[in-house]
């Protein structure tokens, strides 16, 4: 069976999202990799796929305009 190669350009980050998501669970369920008598697969990578995840969601956070800095939050301190 052929690899057919995939544009990734024809895929919004919200659909990138949904399928880094759906390889995610499936290497958290089904494991990284498997062997079934002389045939095997290997999943991507989880590391690579997390990190993937956080660059999508940070790109989509930053599509409405609502987020100054991805991954930050607001801290008060006042005096004493």
């Amino acid at each position: 069976m052929a690899n057919a190669a995939i544009d990734l350009e024809t895929f919004s980050d919200r659909e990138l999202l949904a399928h880094v998501d759906l390889a995610i669970q499936n290497v958290l369920v089904g494991g990284q990799s498997y062997r079934l008598g002389n045939r095997s697969l290997t999943r991507a990578d989880l590391s690579i796929l997390r990190q993937m995840r956080s660059e999508l969601a940070a790109q989509i956070a930053g599509e409405d305009g609502s987020c100054l800095l991805p991954h930050t939050c607001v801290a008060v301190f006042e005096g004493r």
